[in-house]
């Protein structure tokens, strides 16, 4: 049985409820949480914003490259607990989760210099273990030597129903429709991209959640952690 911090990899497809799973865990062993995906989310409302995406999602990547590193994106938790992300200081959390967004982080998501950028800051994170982090290749190309590897997935129609949901509740206007043909977009981009593709690691284990509760996710996982680390994930009553 080993002890002591580790570090958990969770992969997967969109809209599997992979950040929410994630901060739940983090939150349940005291680990630090670290969302990937809002790091490619925030370079995107960048690169967007300032005109390096045309309105074709046509990417100006030489001089994308050219400031890059001029980007910084950091986290900070609120009053009510919750991740916010910033852009170079400023909060932009609601911006980078809407449908524009979702629309044009896979075409920023597979440029290798991005990948590269975003890698470095996730690693520097890891220098103590005690982390939690979720992806698209966190298991497969950012730490490959985690000591435990989850892959995420759900059927089709049960993610773009919780992105729906997720998008009327924060007064967005979408098309289940719109949503679901931007799922299965996003799923060839991320599968099919040259560097670091979205791809289940040999080591990691399948969750299935399409019909599960959250409840349900933390005692498939607890199954997991206590014979193999002699960790487990404590829920707070209110969760």
């Amino acid at each position: 049985m080993a002890s002591g911090k580790i570090i958990i990899a969770i992969d997967g497809y969109s809209s599997t409820g992979k950040s929410t799973f994630a901060k739940l865990v983090a939150k349940g062993l005291g680990y630090i949480y670290a969302d990937s995906g809002a790091l490619y989310r925030a370079i995107t409302y960048f690169a967007y914003t300032n005109g390096f995406i045309d309105e074709k999602g046509n990417v100006d990547k030489e001089n994308l490259q050219k400031v890059i590193m001029n980007i910084t994106v950091s986290f900070r938790t609120n009053k009510k607990g919750e991740s916010r992300t910033l852009l170079n200081g400023t909060d932009v959390e609601r911006q980078i989760r809407t449908l524009t967004v979702s629309n044009n982080v896979s075409r920023i998501a597979e440029i290798p210099y991005v990948r590269s950028f975003v890698n470095m800051q996730l690693r520097s994170m890891a220098v103590d273990k005690g982390l939690v982090m979720d992806g698209r290749d966190i298991g497969t190309a950012v730490f490959p030597n985690a000591e435990l590897k989850i892959f995420m997935t759900a059927s089709e129609q049960v993610r773009a129903m919780r992105r729906f949901k997720e998008l009327q509740e924060k007064g967005e206007k979408d098309t289940f429709e719109q949503v679901l043909e931007n799922l299965r977009k996003r799923d060839y981009i991320d599968s099919h991209r040259e560097t670091d593709p979205l791809t289940r690691s040999k080591d990691a284990i399948e969750l299935d959640n399409s019909s599960m509760t959250m409840e349900e996710e933390i005692e498939w996982l607890n199954k997991i952690l206590l014979p193999n680390f002699n960790l487990k994930v404590e829920l707070d009553k209110e969760e």
